[in-house]
């Protein structure tokens, strides 16, 4: 993937676009379990800007039950593997699994999100060291069946900055190359809205810590928080612009995203604004 130097608004951050081979996700859960509908999906999402495609096999919203670790590698090999026969746009494989991330990269992927931080599974960190890919580290508090029950934080953004920047260093203590560190505040995962609209104020202290920062909000619960009338995922387009627009003010590299089209035209618009003003 294409490293933007700095965190200059200018240059607009690459777009991840979202899709998830589940039956219970919360925005698409059941649409792309087929093998066809998913590369079709795929092949839309590329052809609307996409920079990347992350590829998702078990559900992390809250209350999700986990799946097998077989489970999980049928649902989604099949598909890296055929996305990556067809289009030459880099693979994401979203999991906690270490298994189902050696399985992805060895079938073309190219970068390990986990929203675990590479903790959930005891050879995450070995694995990452030695499969030598990217690795985007999340911060959750708890995990997703009781994340949402009751979330506290004395100070979250000093909380989820600092234990960001811990994870890094034992990833760089394990062998994995700081080029190949990416952070994810983790909105939404074990945050009340108003937890989350904190960390959204203050991205800057993340990026701050020398990490590119991937950020993804996209269709969550928050925007309904300060539009009621969002009551469903796909009520909140407009939210999750308005995110994405933070997000490349305080210097993110990488949004995911659901609505790619829509996402990349607000990037590309917002990076043309800022580049006459600078003129």
């Amino acid at each position: 993937m294409t490293r933007h130097p700095g965190a200059a608004i200018a240059v607009r951050p690459l777009v991840m676009g979202i899709l998830n081979a589940t039956p219970d996700s919360f925005s698409d859960g059941g649409r792309h379990l087929d093998l066809d509908a998913a590369l079709r999906r795929g092949g839309t999402m590329i052809a609307q800007g996409a920079d990347i495609l992350d590829i998702g096999g078990e559900s992390t919203r809250p209350g999700a039950t986990p799946v097998s670790e077989a489970e999980e590698i049928d649902r989604v090999i099949p598909l890296v593997t055929a996305l990556r026969a067809r289009f030459d746009t880099p693979l994401s494989i979203d999991t906690r699994k270490a298994a189902v991330a050696r399985a992805a990269i060895a079938a073309g992927a190219r970068l390990w999100n986990d929203v675990t931080a590479l903790a959930g599974d005891a050879g995450s960190l070995s694995a990452a060291a030695e499969l030598g890919c990217e690795v985007v580290l999340m911060h959750m508090q708890g995990e997703p069946r009781t994340m949402q029950q009751a979330p506290r934080y004395d100070d979250v953004v000093a909380e989820v900055t600092e234990w960001l920047a811990a994870r890094a260093d034992l990833a760089l203590a394990e062998g994995v190359r700081r080029e190949a560190i990416w952070l994810d505040p983790g909105v939404g995962f074990g945050k009340t809205a108003e937890h989350n609209f904190a960390l959204l104020a203050a991205l800057d202290r993340i990026v701050a810590l020398g990490f590119p920062v991937l950020l993804g909000a996209s269709r969550k619960g928050l925007i309904r928080a300060a539009d009621p009338s969002a009551a469903t995922p796909d009520d909140r387009l407009g939210g999750s612009l308005a995110i994405a627009l933070a997000g490349m003010r305080a210097g993110c590299r990488m949004i995911r995203v659901h609505d790619v089209r829509e996402t990349v035209q607000a990037l590309k618009v917002a990076a043309r604004i800022e580049s006459a003003r600078e003129d």
